[in-house]
């Protein structure tokens, strides 16, 4: 490295040192000596130097900042994320305007971030289905969350529609089934539905169904999800596409927990 080079980069190397050196003191890793002796005296010509010279012989506390404040900041990211499960509990498990396939009275509510045209969510909506089909005391709330472009917003849209005319069950098995969601095939499965096609018109262009997915985007940036599909079951968020043994004993915890805490 030129000394030209190494002069303009060296505020940043004492950047990454000086956010890195607490975290590494806490995680148990001594600083240098020279390092916790530096700045005292010395004006910022001399402090680049002496950060210059320290990273040529010891390039490795580069890493180890890096690597400490990205640790921190997933500490940071899941401590957020679990404060926002809690916090966000009435709007994720009892949002009336949320869509839900299960009995009202189940002991586990799991709840499904899901976008019709993302095809690892086609996936999983069978392990979904058997779920539902093996444990009859769950419920699974659906979060539309058209991430995908303007068609999974239509299908959003379309799906919120159907239940307000009580065939989101219906509608949603037969639209994630279909990988090519367009406007003639969401009037023609709502048609085959024997959907009310003045009404669903009218309800899927509406603000009060704008203003559901909006909520489900407010939602999902409180939980920092992302992508889809995204499963909350009790306090764990599951990222991603689960098994069926995988969800299940996520089910299985959650059921746990809440028997405690009724003792």
């Amino acid at each position: 490295m030129s000394r030209v080079m190494a002069t303009a980069h060296a505020a940043c190397w004492l950047g990454a040192l000086a956010l890195a050196l607490p975290m590494l003191a806490s995680a148990h890793t001594a600083p240098p000596a020279p390092v916790a002796q530096a700045g005292a005296g010395m004006d910022r010509a001399a402090l680049e130097t002496f950060v210059v010279d320290l990273l040529n012989r010891r390039p490795e506390l580069v890493r180890d900042a890096l690597q400490a404040l990205e640790t921190r900041e997933q500490i940071a990211k899941a401590q957020r994320v679990q404060q926002a499960l809690v916090t966000e509990a009435p709007r994720l498990f009892r949002d009336p305007d949320s869509p839900s396939i299960g009995p009202a009275d189940a002991d586990v509510t799991v709840v499904e971030f899901i976008d019709y045209r993302c095809p690892h969510c086609r996936r999983v909506s069978s392990t979904v289905a058997d779920l539902l089909a093996a444990d009859p005391r769950v419920r699974v709330v659906f979060k539309e969350f058209p991430i995908l472009g303007a068609d999974s917003l239509l299908a959003a849209r379309a799906a919120l529609a159907a239940h307000r005319q009580g065939k989101y069950a219906e509608f949603h098995k037969a639209l994630i089934a279909t990988e090519s969601i367009n406007e003639i095939t969401v009037l023609l499965l709502a048609e085959s539905l024997g959907l009310n096609l003045e009404r669903f018109q009218q309800d899927r262009s509406s603000p009060e169904v704008g203003a559901a997915i909006d909520a489900n985007y407010a939602l999902a940036s409180a939980l920092d999800i992302g992508g889809t599909p995204a499963f909350v079951v009790g306090r764990q968020l599951i990222p991603g596409a689960p098994s069926l043994v995988s969800l299940t004993e996520a089910v299985r915890a959650a059921r746990a927990t809440a028997q405690q805490a009724r003792n």
